[in-house]
């Protein structure tokens, strides 16, 4: 296929503004008019690797978006990555995007590579609110995969301690001997919430163990989470330590019960 055929291609499959430039042997760079949200254009270089030809970013996308934003690559942003990945079948190799061009199908590969870049770029900018949200969804998830649903209580408040509901624990698990909360802290003010909840079920005399699962343990201040510390059993760091809460659950809170 002729460098026309290609550019043809790209532009009935994606759109007319496409061009493609020469650059060295067998390499070129595809002029799109797609940008990330400062206007900065998305970096996209077809070429060929070993007798086949290839879409990369040559790695800048991740890099693009790494200058003073979020780490793509944690939490509930790096599983939407990993899960916008395996849908248009790109290749993360090692901070580098690669699509291979199958059978000649330049423009469906191309449109494909875009629709991946401007994705990935979508999680920069995410709002506070909306990781938040779909952290906690994932700390749920987590909890029910591995806990009876019968021992499991989200949103927790006791009666007769809390009647008006003012130190809610995020999930209580009733074992048939003991009982655990466990706290999902994405930011500082919730850090101090579930240090105070700690205190008041201490207050009043109640049996209890506790551990933390945090969004991103190093975002909270570091004297909310010194508070925290002193008084809770177990902290997990973010949901990328995924087995080693399952262990901890399956071993010492609900093992304990057996």
């Amino acid at each position: 296929m002729t460098t026309e055929d290609i550019i043809r291609s790209f532009r009935q499959k994606v759109c007319k503004e496409i061009e493609l430039e020469g650059e060295g042997l067998n390499r070129y760079i595809v002029y799109t008019p797609f940008m990330f949200d400062d206007g900065d254009h998305f970096v996209i270089v077809l070429r060929e690797q070993e007798g086949r030809w290839v879409l990369t970013d040559e790695g800048h996308t991740f890099l693009h978006l790494s200058y003073g934003g979020p780490d793509l690559t944690r939490g509930t942003r790096g599983k939407v990555i990993d899960q916008t990945l395996d849908t248009y079948r790109v290749a993360n190799e090692s901070g580098e995007l690669r699509l291979t061009v199958p059978n000649g199908a330049y423009g469906d590969a191309l449109f494909s590579f875009v629709q991946a870049i401007s994705r990935i770029a979508s999680t920069a900018l995410w709002t506070r609110e909306r990781v938040e949200s779909t952290f906690r969804d994932d700390f749920r998830e987590l909890l029910e995969a591995t806990v009876a649903k019968e021992w499991l209580t989200f949103e927790y408040i006791d009666p007769e301690i809390d009647p008006e509901g003012n130190y809610p624990v995020d999930c209580r698990i009733n074992g048939r001997t003991r009982q655990c909360f466990i706290f999902a802290v994405a930011n500082t003010d919730q850090c101090r919430n579930a240090t105070i909840t700690v205190y008041h079920y201490e207050r009043h005399a109640r049996v209890f163990s506790s551990f933390v699962v945090f969004e991103d343990q190093t975002s909270i201040n570091r004297r909310a989470l010194a508070q925290l510390s002193d008084v809770v059993g177990r902290q997990f760091a973010s949901l990328a330590a995924k087995d080693r809460i399952t262990d901890y659950l399956t071993k010492e809170v609900v093992g304990a019960d057996h």
